[in-house]
């Protein structure tokens, strides 16, 4: 059996970026697209770009995904290269794609508040276009990326994906929703299987500036302070990049059947091949405790600035993983000692 091609957006991206390096290691096929736009370093982008654009099972295109034509021009028969570096190559590529996975989007709660429409460009002009693209091209599955953001304001805990998830408290959140709503329209419509992933925290070598892990190891090896939102009195379900990838890969190959249409359906499956999960560690961990091992690991102390909390946050994520396990077999089980040792280890060897 040949090994399956995807077609993964967001490449250059934390997840997206750990995500293609894992699969072509196993020799599939990958055509990959990112903006590399400047919301953080783009060093960054392009430097986990390089490592990708050293395999021959990879393609590359930069490609804003908001653009409607471009990426018309990218699933048609006549799809035209964009080229970033000689590697790249675009006719001889496959138009169709065993698996979409979708992980392109404008990431982050805060910065939803300063500059709100990069996010109904990107996450929701952008996942319409992936949503039309796959209309086209009809994968075998597409699995995108939602967030644990969608639980907003809900209070029970551990989040589930049974729960409601209708009082989102940014627009990122709101965004999310939304993709989660546009996805199962077209698999309702179109028949296409799709499937959601609300990833929780995610955290490890290679990560987002923008994360707290990576905001505090910078400043504290800079002498400088570290913001502490709601005085400390927060909790992640913080979740290692290498678990996260594993629950992608595997929920991947997993397509989604229909429920049978005298069952009742509940806010995770559907009457159409529609599903979502959670995948998160399981395991909330106190801001002041990530603190604490950061430091340990750098073996110098933080100089903190206790602020309250900030629009758009909410005080504690958790993540009910009870179907992941049911329908796949896995649980994130990466401790935060671990994870954050590997991250300081990479970013002292990075920087």
């Amino acid at each position: 059996m040949n090994n399956p091609n995807y077609l993964i957006t967001g490449c250059a991206g934390f997840i997206g970026f750990h995500l293609s390096r894992r699969l072509l290691d196993k020799g599939d096929t990958i055509v990959g697209i990112d903006n590399l736009n400047n919301y953080y370093d783009p060093k960054l982008k392009k430097d986990r770009l390089a490592i990708l654009l050293g395999y021959p099972n990879f393609t590359f295109y930069k490609i804003n995904i908001a653009n409607r034509k471009k990426m018309a021009e990218f699933f048609s028969s006549n799809v035209k290269s964009n080229h970033l570096a000689p590697k790249t190559q675009g006719l001889g590529q496959p138009k169709s794609f065993d698996y979409v996975i979708h992980l392109a989007a404008q990431a982050g709660v805060r910065y939803s508040l300063v500059n709100p429409y990069a996010y109904i460009e990107s996450n929701i002009d952008g996942f319409l276009n992936i949503l039309e693209g796959c209309r086209k091209i009809k994968p075998k599955h597409l699995v995108f990326a939602s967030s644990s953001a969608v639980y907003g304001a809900n209070t029970k805990l551990p989040f589930s994906v049974y729960d409601n998830v209708d009082h989102p408290v940014s627009l990122y959140a709101a965004t999310k929703k939304a993709n989660e709503l546009m996805a199962h329209t077209y698999a309702h419509l179109y028949g296409l299987p799709c499937t959601g992933l609300r990833f929780f925290t995610v955290y490890g070598p290679w990560g987002r500036p923008d994360m707290a892990l990576f905001l505090f190891t910078r400043a504290i090896l800079e002498n400088k302070s570290i913001d502490i939102y709601n005085y400390g009195d927060m909790q992640r379900d913080f979740t290692y990049i290498d678990d996260i990838v594993e629950g992608i890969v595997r929920i991947t190959h997993k397509t989604p059947e229909p429920i049978k249409k005298d069952d009742n359906i509940d806010p995770s499956k559907s009457h159409a091949p529609y599903r979502l999960y959670n995948i998160g560690n399981n395991n909330p961990v106190e801001l002041m405790r990530l603190i604490e091992i950061i430091e340990e690991n750098l073996d110098k102390k933080a100089n903190k600035n206790k602020l309250p909390m900030q629009p758009g946050d909410v005080k504690a994520t958790y993540a009910d993983i009870d179907d992941l396990f049911h329908d796949v077999g896995f649980k994130p089980a990466t401790p935060i000692e671990e994870g954050v040792k590997r991250f300081v280890t990479w970013y002292k060897q990075y920087y």
